[in-house]
């Protein structure tokens, strides 16, 4: 926060930072010939007060664990945000004008490739999910005295997932949390709803809980007055409310309709632009000096210490579901490791993340109905070195795709965890199915996929996930199955268990949950008849053991039968396809090809064609 009332030269300095950043991002977008200059003028007054006078950090060291936080949400204003690092000297300014090129990583929107972003943002209406997570740790988690700040455009507050944070934001009480919306008026292709209308914008803010400021923002003092405000604001968050000029400084451009996302043009625009911003400049007798972190508290005795989980509970005669099994194994990690951290969204009693919720409740994060702002949250927190585990039923995290896209982009340690999945869910119906996740998740590069089948390996999963550093996705079903492996058994990201074999089997049977039941019961009938096949519990999805797939299959014919309570595109057939088919081995894929319906689960397993029936049948039509 700055001290206090401003002086004349302090404000000078920080009107000629503003100004230096314009300056900047038009030369670097003329120079890469395309990005968003307008939008960076807008915005740079905020950033300039920001950076250069509120915000606590050590600008050698972005990623310092005390400094402040600051989210750029209007991910397009990258220009503007790389130009207050340089500026503050983290890096030569010379690097600026290799934007949007492949030898940089200054690219188009912002990505963690840079040390000093913490998450990729360019989709908009996600910064401020991913700001309460930070803002969370601290205050929950951490006990830290950071405080985080999020740069919103007007245009990304009509976002759904906007108001899920801001529902959150109050929720918590995070005071912590700064957003900051450059109301700027113009959309891409329009004027937003609202243009500039800010008492309309200050009655919503307020209306859902948040203490909402409206400052001039381009007016130096009034924005550090705004700022003060926030800081020594308690029990609620803040926001400021903006009101700018697209294209600001640039009398050109300033508020015109049809400058979004153009770069000027090299030679006399481009010079016209910057002559006139340069005229800007004032004589200044002070450099603003940039606010150095505060100090956290000291950790309590023992924390921060990862001990040795706890083995799994489970006896061979047990029947126990997945989902169950993660709840437990989730509660044993959260004692071991307390970087471990969980979120659900109002179905905990269903996923079981109620058992860690009732362990660790400063650990854990109800995020009620807004699956877009658990996995933004997530992502945040993750950002702050916690492992996060994130838990709903599978199909609701169709609603958080773009969310979990940009987590991927951003490589962030996050493990997500889809419960009832499949038609064996039962008599819920299609709705609360999850039947297209796993080609979801596995089409996100960097995704760990994985799908255990009962509740030894669930549970040793678990602590996998967490052991490993970047996105898991762990599938795990409704019904209670039987126990397959022993409390000492061991799996691996990329590995499979084969469970059958013999030196005479004709066919490799590849299925993972309630179908790998399914496949062991046709197992014995198909024996029953001279009929041997060799059954793998496919529990990781992506990576794949493509060694064993090939070297089972071909010890059966070269064929291999797939069994999935998933949608037939995209799941385990066709990752097994893609492992396997290269190579000229024939797969058939037994599963879900059309919208399901209410009923018993076996009747439905059964009725969709992946029972051990169906999968009788569909091995001595292949061989």
């Amino acid at each position: 926060m700055s001290s206090g009332i401003a002086g004349p030269a302090l404000i000078t300095a920080l009107q000629n930072k503003a100004t230096s950043l314009r300056i900047e991002s038009v030369r670097a977008t003329t120079e890469a010939g395309s990005g968003h200059p307008s939008s960076c003028c807008s915005a740079a007054d905020i950033v300039a007060v920001l950076f250069f006078s509120v915000m606590r950090y050590d600008p050698k060291h972005p990623r310092h664990p005390n400094n402040d936080r600051f989210i750029l949400s209007k991910g397009h204003a990258a220009p503007l945000l790389y130009a207050a690092w340089a500026e503050a000297g983290l890096f030569d300014k010379r690097e600026l004008l290799k934007l949007r090129t492949l030898t940089s990583d200054l690219e188009g929107h912002p990505t963690p490739r840079l040390a000093f972003v913490d998450v990729a943002t360019g989709s908009l209406g996600q910064g401020l999910s991913a700001g309460v997570g930070m803002a969370l740790n601290a205050k929950r988690t951490d006990r830290s005295s950071y405080r985080t700040y999020v740069l919103m455009g007007d245009g990304e507050s009509v976002e759904g997932s906007v108001w899920e944070a801001v529902e959150l934001a109050r929720q918590y009480a995070l005071d912590n949390l700064c957003a900051i919306v450059d109301v700027n008026r113009l959309g891409q292709s329009d004027p937003t709803m609202l243009q500039h209308d800010m008492e309309a914008y200050r009655a919503r803010w307020a209306g859902f809980g948040w203490h909402a400021i409206v400052v001039d923002g381009h007016d130096i003092p009034a924005l550090l007055a705004a700022f003060d405000e926030a800081a020594f604001t308690k029990g609620k968050p803040t926001v400021l409310l903006a009101r700018t000029f697209k294209g600001k400084g640039i009398s050109f451009i300033e508020d015109r309709p049809d400058w979004h996302g153009k770069a000027l043009k090299k030679g006399e625009e481009s010079q016209k632009a910057i002559d006139e911003l340069t005229r800007q400049l004032r004589q200044s007798a002070i450099e603003p000096e940039i606010r150095s972190p505060l100090p956290s508290p000291p950790p309590q005795r023992g924390e921060g210490k990862v001990g040795v989980i706890a083995p799994p509970p489970y006896k061979p005669t047990d029947s126990v579901a997945t989902r169950e099994a993660f709840g437990a194994a989730l509660a044993a990690l959260g004692e071991a490791n307390p970087l471990v951290v969980g979120l659900d969204a109002d179905v905990k009693n269903s996923t079981f993340t109620d058992k860690f919720g009732k362990q660790f409740p400063d650990r854990f994060f109800e995020n009620f109905l807004a699956e877009q702002n658990m996995i933004g949250a997530a992502v945040g927190l993750a950002a702050c070195g916690k492992i996060p585990f994130a838990a709903t039923f599978a199909c609701f995290l169709t609603r958080a795709y773009d969310f979990i896209r940009m987590a991927a982009i951003s490589r962030s340690n996050i493990k997500l965890v889809g419960t009832h999945v499949g038609v064996s869910i039962g008599e819920d119906g299609p709705s609360q199915m999850g039947l297209e996740d796993l080609a979801m998740m596995a089409a996100q590069p960097g995704m760990v996929v994985l799908y255990p089948s009962d509740a030894v390996s669930m549970y040793r999963l678990v602590e996998v996930a967490a052991a490993h550093r970047g996105p898991v996705y762990i599938r795990t079903g409704r019904p209670k199955s039987p126990i397959l492996y022993g409390t000492s058994d061991t799996f691996a990201i990329g590995g499979c268990k084969v469970l059958r074999h013999s030196r005479s089997d004709k066919l490799t049977i590849v299925a993972a949950g309630v179908t790998l039941f399914e496949v062991l019961k046709a197992h014995d009938q198909l024996k029953e008849t001279g009929i041997p096949v060799r059954v793998i519990d496919l529990y990781s999805i992506v990576p794949i053991d493509r060694s064993t797939l090939l070297e089972c299959a071909r010890a059966t014919g070269d064929r291999i039968l797939t069994v999935e309570d998933h949608y037939a595109h995209g799941g385990l057939g066709d990752a097994v396809l893609s492992a396997v088919g290269s190579e000229g081995m024939r797969v058939h894929k037994l599963a879900v090809r059309e919208i399901p319906h209410s009923g018993k689960p076996d009747e439905l397993v059964d009725h969709f064609g992946i029972s051990a029936r169906a999968i009788v049948e569909a091995a001595k039509q292949i061989l």
